[in-house]
């Protein structure tokens, strides 16, 4: 940020005394997290919105996949240009970008239309996370806080993301799907309201030509990066099933929007249960030198167990209860990636950092739904089942070596 933040106390306390004392910029962005995924009705509300349209289960398949590919390109923007225009004018014109696409894409019903609206929804639905995470990394200098305010951040997502399919699933028959995508515009369009009245002008000085050219090649060739980025797809596939294949799967049984908001319900009263105890308790790992590259592959296993789980549902309560489960590996793999990431990126690229990481989601948000689709037409629910929990398995695999790597890292001279 421009100016240096307040003195944040001990890590022990980031997440209850000393959060009064976080930068006004800090708050924007956290009350602006949570305001675009509290109304962030067009992810998880997607696929519904497609099969209204009368869409087949594989053209349905390939639109969130395009949604996906966008939210991939977005990630990397949003990143690149948080480190080279600033995190307020970044976030400013991609939510007002998203304030103007989401309409269009409520009332698309032409699949051209239809896959344009999408991928462009898809390049700003997810801008604020990079400049987020670099804001975090740039303000705070001290590993257990900077874990605090990310496990903080993460519950603000997550309990959005909830209230999103709780609200969502309440609200889709009287008011319409298109109606709530609108809602969503509305809310991006008050995000960055909100970041051009509190969020600094600039971040500080910015790299030189050269000084960026030289973070590029260094991120490209950087092995830890691309081993936390190949374990990170593997653990938010199963993570972002919560969003799209989980809503597949109970279509597929017959279930309605409403039974979706019910998960969404029982995933939230887990959030605020667990997020308190496991931030405070993350804050403290984080403090010591250990990369958390073991707590990042317990979350990944429970992430697939639980996902995977849902392939043997057929009722409500059954998918609540995968949701549920969930929530730790949710909380838990967010925290440990982000202390993964600030260990990796250098001070002058955390945004291109932040921007290439948000890249796996992006890439999970492709995954996921393309893979529950193939599993629904060549095996069914249980063939899901089985894909997902291998899928989560294979991201702690990926863990060990990235462990290795990180230690080797800090033995050597730094990346420019």
């Amino acid at each position: 940020m421009s100016t240096p933040a307040a003195p944040v106390g001990r890590a022990d306390q980031a997440g209850n005394g000393t959060a009064r004392r976080w930068p006004a910029a800090i708050w924007t962005l956290m009350a602006g997290t949570f305001l675009i995924r509290g109304l962030g009705f067009t992810y998880p509300f997607l696929p519904y919105h497609l099969d209204q349209l009368h869409l087949s289960t594989r053209t349905v398949s390939a639109v969130l996949a395009v949604f996906g590919a966008g939210w991939l390109l977005g990630s990397v923007l949003c990143g690149w240009l948080a480190d080279r225009i600033g995190h307020r004018a970044t976030l400013i014109t991609t939510m007002l970008l998203a304030a103007v696409v989401l309409p269009l894409l409520a009332q698309a019903q032409a699949l051209p239309a239809l896959l344009a609206a999408t991928f462009t929804g898809g390049v700003v639905y997810d801008a604020a996370r990079p400049v987020f995470t670099a804001a975090i990394a740039d303000t705070f200098p001290d590993d257990g806080v900077r874990a605090s305010v990310n496990a903080w951040r993460h519950f603000a997502v997550n309990v959005g993301a909830a209230v999103a399919g709780t609200v969502g699933g309440i609200l889709a028959a009287p008011l319409g799907i298109p109606t709530l995508i609108q809602v969503n515009a509305a809310a991006c369009a008050l995000f960055a309201l909100l970041a051009w009245r509190y969020l600094p002008a600039t971040n500080g000085p910015r790299p030189s030509s050269r000084s960026r050219a030289g973070v590029y090649r260094a991120a490209l060739g950087d092995r830890g990066l691309w081993l936390l980025l190949l374990a990170s797809l593997c653990a938010l596939t199963c993570a972002a099933s919560l969003f799209s294949s989980l809503p597949m799967l109970m279509a597929e049984d017959g279930l309605t929007a409403a039974d979706y908001g019910w998960t969404q319900t029982a995933n939230a009263g887990a959030v605020l249960l667990l997020s308190p105890l496991l931030n405070r308790w993350l804050s403290r790992q984080a403090e010591g030198n250990t990369p958390m590259t073991g707590l990042f592959a317990a979350s990944s296993i429970l992430l697939g167990t639980s996902m995977g789980a849902a392939g043997f549902a057929s009722t409500p309560v059954g998918y609540a209860v995968t949701a549920a489960l969930a929530v730790p590996g949710e909380i838990i793999v967010f925290v440990a990636a982000s202390d993964l990431l600030n260990r990796l990126s250098p001070p002058t690229a955390r945004g291109l950092y932040a921007g290439i990481w948000g890249t796996t989601l992006a890439g999970a948000v492709i995954i996921a739904p393309a893979l529950a689709g193939w599993a629904l037409i060549h095996g069914g629910d249980q063939l899901a089942a089985a894909t997902t929990c291998t899928v989560g398995v294979l991201g702690a695999v990926l863990a060990w070596p990235l462990a290795a790597r990180i230690r080797r890292a800090h033995l050597q001279p730094s990346l420019p």
